[in-house]
């Protein structure tokens, strides 16, 4: 017997069993830390640079460096890409309408 296929919601999150809100938190959460994660990349920082650069500690980036998305909200998410000088423009669009993230 084959597995299942189902179509995808557009949210892995949701897709896993988290309730739509909550899946919606980790969806925005976890755009904003592949930004951050970009950063680190683009600028071959350290952690302890990084840490500098973000406003926060080291270890801060340690946890973000490993995923840990439930130690993060949005708003440290965007106050840490707002240190190193990059702005987070929201756009807001109808349901079943996919979710960008720009840097």
């Amino acid at each position: 017997m084959s597995p299942k296929i189902r179509r995808s919601s557009g949210n892995v999150f949701h897709d896993l069993g988290f309730a739509k809100d909550e899946a919606a938190h980790l969806k925005v959460r976890s755009a904003l830390m592949i930004q951050i994660r970009k950063v680190l990349k683009a600028r071959g920082l350290t952690q302890a640079a990084a840490a500098a650069l973000f406003g926060v500690s080291q270890p801060r980036i340690s946890d973000l460096v490993r995923g840990k998305i439930d130690l993060f909200s949005i708003d440290t998410l965007v106050d840490m890409l707002g240190h190193a000088g990059i702005r987070v423009e929201l756009v807001v669009q109808r349901r079943g309408s996919c979710l960008t993230s720009r840097a």
